[in-house]
């Protein structure tokens, strides 16, 4: 009876209000994203209006709407359940990090949580402004002076907030704010994993800011592994289709 006991106590204490806890019969869903066609080509970026920013650029900075990796894999995607996940847990209180660093965006696509802080930094010796421009939640804009503490933010929401810089307009990211407990961000290999989910069917989305959304409808059956992967058709830009 005392173990029983104990059992109940430790087994209250790890699923606690906040704490995930992941079911013994779990399952998963792993994937790549990838793309076909011929995407659009990363382009140097002009900072000459701030020379500042260019002495931080030996090599010129690049555009990051379309970055790709080898064997047609694209980075930047965010791939989550949009459909038939379990209730969420409470919000994260560890925020994420956004810096400023060289005249850009550190994390070109932050995902994170509704009710999660998003702690805003400014790394380099200059002022930048950050200016997430929402549509469903309360839009902002602020300055930040270099040398000022980071502060925080969060988003009640769930919302895909493209962020910009009204002092260097070459400053673009995307906030990615979502209900879910189950996401990811492809990396240059294009993969993701979405652990932690019980049986059940459930859709899966890929969102990318040039090229768009794709779902698809996952069952789990047990603790078994299941695979999504995406593929999505890219085409070049009017720049690179121009005749020279």
């Amino acid at each position: 009876m005392q173990l029983a006991r104990a059992c109940m106590t430790v087994l209250s204490i790890l699923c606690a209000p906040g704490v995930v806890c992941a079911s013994p019969n779990a399952g998963a869903i792993t994937g790549k994203v990838t793309y076909t066609g011929t995407p659009a080509k990363a382009r140097p970026i002009d900072m000459s209006k701030e020379p500042a920013c260019v002495k931080m650029h030996p090599e010129k900075a690049m555009t990051e709407n379309v970055v790709t990796g080898p064997g047609n894999t694209l980075r930047n995607v965010v791939v989550y359940i949009s459909a038939g996940a379990p209730e969420p847990s409470a919000a994260p209180t560890t925020a994420v990090s956004f810096d400023q660093k060289g005249c850009h965006y550190t994390t070109h696509v932050l995902a994170f949580r509704t009710g999660q802080n998003v702690q805003i930094s400014n790394s380099d010796s200059l002022s930048h402004n950050i200016h997430p421009v929402a549509k469903i939640n309360r839009e902002w804009n602020r300055i930040q002076l270099p040398g000022t503490p980071p502060f925080s933010y969060s988003y009640e929401n769930e919302e895909f907030i493209p962020v910009k810089c009204n002092i260097h307009s070459w400053m673009k990211a995307y906030f990615v704010v979502l209900k879910t407990d189950h996401f990811g961000v492809t990396g240059q290999d294009g993969t993701f994993r979405l652990p932690d989910l019980p049986p059940g069917t459930y859709t899966v989305t890929a969102w990318h800011e040039t090229y768009g959304t794709q779902s698809q409808e996952i069952t789990i059956a047990g603790d078994e592994t299941q695979t999504a992967n995406f593929v999505f058709k890219a085409i070049p830009s009017r720049e690179d289709s121009s005749p020279r």
